[in-house]
């Protein structure tokens, strides 16, 4: 046996025909009347109970509904409203109730597997800080040579150059300075 569903006033008024006069459906053209003289109105009250417009019609819809099996029982026409928003907050209760929880207690809390290479953050700036820390103990010129030579990313040539002294003594300047800062004892952790 096929059971028809009625989803609205329209497919009401279509089951309605002489093969299924005996359906306890009836078509209330002042239902329809109702709904879109006040979908507006009621679309924005359902969109103030949800965060998703496509939530809010839905449970417009379901509340429509509701509204509409129940239309022999309303005996008060002028505070549809009422019920209305009421179907809406019941049906809105109702859908948070039953909504699947994918929180589960432990004993222990997992914690993620390091990864590799992937330092954390918090000591990345550690090291940042140590190590310019380090720089800053340098002596000026040596610091100069390492700063231009790696945080600049310039060539020997180029920071020979920009400092005004031989390639020689940038390679030996920042030779020396590169021990002293192997030497650091800030830095000893990180080796």
């Amino acid at each position: 046996m096929t059971t028809l569903v009625c989803t609205g006033a329209s497919d009401a008024a279509t089951l309605a025909t002489p093969a299924t006069r005996t359906l306890p459906y009836a078509t209330y053209p002042s239902f329809s009347s109702y709904v879109r003289a006040r979908q507006p109105v009621l679309l924005r009250t359902a969109r103030s109970l949800t965060a998703n417009p496509c939530d809010a019609e839905d449970l417009l819809q379901t509340a429509l509904t509701k509204t509409y099996v129940a239309w022999d029982r309303i005996e008060d026409h002028r505070a549809l409203d009422g019920y209305v928003r009421r179907a809406l907050l019941n049906t809105r209760t109702s859908q948070w109730r039953k909504r699947k929880v994918d929180e589960f207690t432990c004993d222990e809390l997992p914690e993620p597997e390091p990864v590799p290479g992937g330092d954390d953050p918090a000591e990345r700036q550690a090291l940042h800080d140590a190590m310019w820390r380090a720089i800053m103990r340098l002596p000026a010129r040596q610091r100069a040579m390492v700063v231009l030579r790696y945080y600049e990313d310039l060539s020997e040539a180029q920071t020979a150059e920009v400092l005004g002294v031989s390639v020689g003594t940038v390679k030996s300047a920042v030779s020396r300075a590169l021990g002293k800062l192997r030497e650091d004892p800030e830095l000893e952790p990180v080796r």
